[in-house]
């Protein structure tokens, strides 16, 4: 694992409609995920899809972008693309969602390509005050919207709102011959459920008893819990009864502690107890109870390391025990634990390394040396943090990753992310006051970005980060005073990109860029003493431009303006 930055499509194919597209902030990746899975797994009662656009019983396809894109990122072209592709928007309500950026973009954008289509705004949590985004307030009013709320709609009834929505179809009968159906499947699940539960406890039981059939009688007892655990899980939420899951889990716990020594069990019990307790684990954070969540990867994480114990050369146990080191450190630097997040993270590197020395020259051992690094420099460039240390850490992360690239030289995801390391080896550098550095650094990463933006011209994304890396290269020529440097590469920039930023009106990453652009060009031709008045009415215009698009286009321009030009205009 590690500290990537991506925005991975989920949809495979590059034509045809969404019936949705989810917009939601990083804190609600949860919950969207899960809502996506439901929309896309839900069959419109018969007498009801008659009434549906295209007269069937699925919704059709979902669109959701598996994360929040990192900080300093964009909407890719992929995101931009379904959102065109996209009948209607729905917009997760949180406190978190409301003061997203990318949510704010999103919904910009879908409303600028279909400002006829629906958007259904769906409260997660907090009051409606605090939980919709400006850009879907209306004249200061907030919109209608199914309320996930228990004190509001609740789960099931705010999810048929949704579901009405995107069908096109009336609530009420949706509501009438939803609650038909799902009496007779609660009837028949929870009969399962509670013989299931049965099932296993007389096994182990048996097991127990049976010292000769032990061993069938555990793998049998364990592939129920499996079960239990994994499919089990998602038919129970599917009909609105992930309550039965505190029996399922209490029993499948109790399994587990009559297991006793967990060297006694062999790889494949290790492997697959490590597996349906990270599941009870996004039970706990599907249900907004980290500190059990937390439990629960702590627990993984001593199974992993009987496993690792067992297996001590096998690539795959030490990639599975570094990916709980990895989990365990990012939940205790969520609650701002840092040493140990510290500790686990640097587990988590000494782990990439014997994975390197069992599975030398590949590109899996390679990245993962590279995250690991990674996410070492990003701890170590955090407020408080040693800025020389985390440099090293960004080198190093540097070096694995030009040797992951060396072994798949067209891989566009390795060459897009060590261009991320350079830059923020940069930052760094930057922070240290080592301009020179950041000029050489940052001229590595544009040439990285220029190859990607060769390879795929239409990339939003490759153009928007080949532009930054020109302006972190600009930048540092001005803190270094070569002021008609950075001139010429700012407006050379400007010339390239003009297509993009053209259309990208209304896009906050692509205005942002645009922005900055114009109001470093004006800055380094006021440090020349040239002609700077074309420059800054530019960026003038554009200030003007995104201040009435929301509080955080408005809060972004006045935070570039303050840098790059002060007081001035």
């Amino acid at each position: 694992m590690g500290i990537r930055d991506q925005a991975e499509n989920t949809a495979d194919e590059t034509y045809g409609r969404f019936s949705a597209f989810i917009s939601y902030s990083h804190e609600d990746m949860a919950a969207a995920a899960k809502l996506q899975q439901k929309l896309e797994r839900y069959r419109l009662p018969k007498q009801v899809a008659a009434g549906h656009l295209n007269s069937t019983r699925t919704l059709g396809p979902i669109f959701r972008d598996r994360e929040d894109l990192a900080a300093g990122t964009s909407l890719s072209a992929a995101i931009r693309d379904a959102i065109s592709r996209a009948d209607c928007l729905i917009v997760l309500c949180s406190p978190a969602a409301a003061k997203s950026r990318w949510v704010a973009a999103e919904i910009a954008l879908f409303r600028e390509l279909h400002p006829t289509k629906p958007v259904l705004p769906a409260i997660l949590a907090g009051n409606p005050a605090e939980a919709f985004p400006a850009a879907l307030l209306v004249d200061g009013n907030e919109p209608l919207a199914a309320d996930f709320r228990p004190e509001a709609d609740g789960p099931q009834l705010g999810f048929l709102k949704i579901v009405a929505g995107v069908a096109a179809v009336p609530l009420d009968a949706l509501i009438q011959r939803d609650a038909q159906r799902k009496l007779r499947r609660v009837t028949t699940i929870t009969a399962i459920a509670v013989a299931a539960v049965i099932i296993m406890g007389a096994m182990t039981l048996f097991a127990l008893q049976a010292r000769n059939e032990a061993a069938r009688q555990r793998a049998a007892a364990e592939g129920l819990v499996e079960f239990m655990l994994t499919d089990l899980r998602e038919t129970l939420r599917g009909v609105g009864r992930p309550d039965a899951m505190t029996v399922v889990n209490a029993e499948a716990l109790e399994h587990y502690r009559a297991q006793g020594d967990l060297a006694s069990l062999p790889p494949e019990s290790l492997e697959r107890r490590a597996r349906v307790i990270l599941a009870m684990g996004e039970d706990d954070t599907f249900a907004g109870r980290p500190e059990l969540a937390e439990r629960k990867y702590l627990e993984a994480h001593r199974t992993t390391a009987a496993l690792l114990a067992l297996t001590p050369k096998s690539p795959d146990s030490i990639f599975g025990h570094a990916q709980s080191e990895f989990y365990v450190g990012q939940s205790a630097l969520l609650r701002g634990d840092r040493p140990t997040a510290l500790q686990h993270w640097n587990a988590y590197r000494t782990l990439a390394g014997r994975l390197a020395e069992v599975e030398p020259n590949t590109v899996r051992s390679q990245m993962e040396l590279g995250y690991s690094e990674g996410n070492l420099c990003d701890f170590h460039s955090r407020d408080g943090g040693d800025l020389a240390i985390a440099l090293r850490h960004c080198v190093a992360a540097i070096d694995h990753e030009q040797k992951a690239l060396a072994l798949e030289p067209s891989n566009r995801k390795i060459k897009q992310d060590l261009a991320n390391r350079y830059g923020w080896a940069a930052n760094v550098k930057r922070r240290l006051g080592a301009f020179n550095d950041v000029l050489g650094l940052r001229k590595t990463e544009a040439k990285l970005m220029q190859e990607l933006v060769k390879a795929d011209p239409r990339n939003v994304e490759y153009a928007l980060r080949n532009s930054w890396a020109q302006i972190g290269m600009a930048d540092a020529h001005i803190a270094l005073k070569q002021y008609r440097a950075a001139e010429q590469l700012l407006q050379k920039s400007i010339a390239d990109n003009r297509p993009v930023l053209a259309a990208g009106q209304g896009n906050l990453p692509v205005m942002e860029t645009e922005l900055k652009l114009w109001t470093l060009l004006a800055r380094s031709q006021k440090f020349q003493g040239r002609d700077n008045i074309a420059s800054m009415a530019e960026a003038r215009s554009i200030r003007q431009k995104m201040e009435p698009l929301g509080p955080t286009f408005k809060q972004t321009a006045d935070k570039i303006w303050a840098a790059y030009i002060g007081t001035e205009g």
